[in-house]
C-alpha cells in the first residue's frame, strides 16, 4: 500500500487553513491504492466477528442465553459479551410491560389460528350460567412474563395456552352463577378467575404472571334479548309483588299482636280484679262472721237495718203494718206525706 504523504497532509490541511469536508475525505480513501486485500477481508471478518460477540439487554428485559440451544445463563439488563454466531444465541425477553389478551367475538375472529386447542367456530364469550341462560361474557386479560426460561422453554405455545386456560377458567367461574349474578357481580367473578387462571398457570410452568382480569360489559345474545327482558320484568314484577304482601304482613302481624298482647293484658287485669274483690269480699264476710259470732242478737239487728236502709229507697210506696193488727188500717201514708214535702 503506497502513500503520499505530503499530498495526503495538504488534504488533511485543506484550503484556507480549513478541515477537510467528510465528502473529500471519502473521495480520497477510495483514490487509495490496497495492495493487502486479504488483510483487510481478515480486518472485516474481525469486525463483523467481534459485532456479533456485543449484544445489549434493555432495561426492561433480560436475556436468556443458549450455548448450542442448551440454555447456560440468564443476563441483566446492561451490555454483554457471548461467543460468536453459531456457538452462542441470545433471546431477549420482556419481564416488566404488560400483555393483553382480548376475549370477545373480534379478538376470537384475529386468534382462530393461535391454538390447536381453540374451542372450534364458537364465540369463547358466549357462555351457559348455571341457570341454564346464555350470556355473552367478553373480558380482558393482562400478564407479566414473570419467569423467562420457562416461558421459553416449558411450553410450546405459551399465548396459545393462555387463551385456552382463560375460556376454561372463564366458563366454570361463570357456570356456578346465575345470569343476574354474572351480569352484576363482575368484579367478583373476575378476581375468583383470576386465582384459578393463575393457579392453573403455574401447574403448567408457563412462566406467566395474571395482573388483571376485567370483565367488560355482560349481556345476553341480540336475539333472545326481547325474552330476557320479559323475563326480568316478571321477576321484577314478582319481587313487587312479594315486596307488598310483606309489607302488608308487617303491619298486620304486629297489629294482631298488639291487640292480642292488649286483651291477654286485659283478661289478666280482669281476673286479677275478681280475684282481689273475691278475697275482699271473703275478708269482708270473715270479719263480719266474727263480730256476728261475739254478739250475734245485735249483729243480726245491725244486717237487718242495713238491708232494709239499702232496700227501702228503692220502693215507691211504703206500708208499716202492726204483725199484730188483725184489721188493715192505713196508719201511714208515707208515699203521699212524701209527695206533700216536695
Amino acid at each position: 500500500m503506497n502513500w503520499d504523504w505530503d499530498k495526503l497532509k495538504a488534504q488533511q490541511q485543506g484550503r484556507d487553513g480549513k478541515p477537510p469536508q467528510m465528502d473529500d475525505i471519502l473521495k480520497n480513501f477510495k483514490k487509495i491504492n490496497f495492495s493487502g486485500g486479504p488483510i483487510i477481508i481478515v480486518i472485516i471478518l474481525v469486525i463483523a466477528l467481534a459485532y456479533t460477540m456485543i449484544y445489549k439487554v434493555e432495561p426492561n428485559e433480560v436475556g436468556i442465553i443458549q450455548r448450542f440451544g442448551k440454555y447456560v445463563r440468564t443476563e441483566q439488563p446492561g451490555l454483554h459479551f457471548k461467543l460468536p454466531i453459531s456457538i452462542e444465541k441470545v433471546t431477549t425477553v420482556d419481564i416488566l410491560n404488560y400483555n393483553t389478551e382480548k376475549f370477545d367475538i373480534t379478538a376470537f375472529e384475529d386468534n382462530r389460528s393461535i391454538s390447536s386447542f381453540s374451542s372450534g367456530e364458537n364465540n369463547p364469550s358466549l357462555m351457559l350460567t348455571g341457570d341454564l341462560n346464555v350470556a355473552v361474557v367478553p373480558w380482558i386479560v393482562q400478564y407479566q412474563k414473570k419467569d423467562p426460561y420457562n416461558y421459553l422453554f416449558k411450553v410450546q405455545n405459551v399465548k396459545g395456552l393462555l387463551r385456552d386456560m382463560s375460556e376454561s377458567t372463564m366458563r366454570l367461574v361463570v357456570g356456578d352463577r346465575s345470569i343476574n349474578e354474572v351480569i352484576s357481580k363482575r368484579d367478583e367473578i373476575a378476581l375468583e378467575a383470576r386465582d384459578v387462571l393463575q393457579k392453573e398457570l403455574d401447574q403448567a410452568e408457563a412462566g406467566i404472571l395474571v395482573t388483571t382480569i376485567a370483565m367488560q360489559t355482560t349481556n345476553v345474545p341480540e336475539r333472545v334479548q326481547p325474552s330476557f327482558n320479559e323475563v326480568n320484568q316478571a321477576k321484577q314484577e314478582k319481587e313487587q309483588m312479594i315486596y307488598q304482601a310483606q309489607e302488608e304482613y308487617n303491619k298486620a302481624i304486629p297489629a294482631a299482636r298488639g291487640e292480642a298482647e292488649r286483651t291477654i293484658k286485659a283478661g289478666e287485669g280482669y281476673a286479677l280484679d275478681r280475684v282481689n274483690r273475691a278475697k275482699g269480699d271473703a275478708a269482708r264476710f270473715t270479719a263480719l262472721y266474727q263480730e256476728y259470732a261475739k254478739a250475734k242478737d245485735i249483729t243480726r239487728q245491725r244486717l237487718y237495718l242495713e238491708a232494709l236502709r239499702e232496700i227501702y229507697p228503692k220502693l215507691d210506696q211504703k206500708y208499716i203494718i202492726d204483725a199484730e193488727q188483725n184489721n188493715l188500717l192505713p196508719l201511714l201514708n208515707l208515699g203521699k206525706n212524701k209527695e206533700g214535702l216536695k
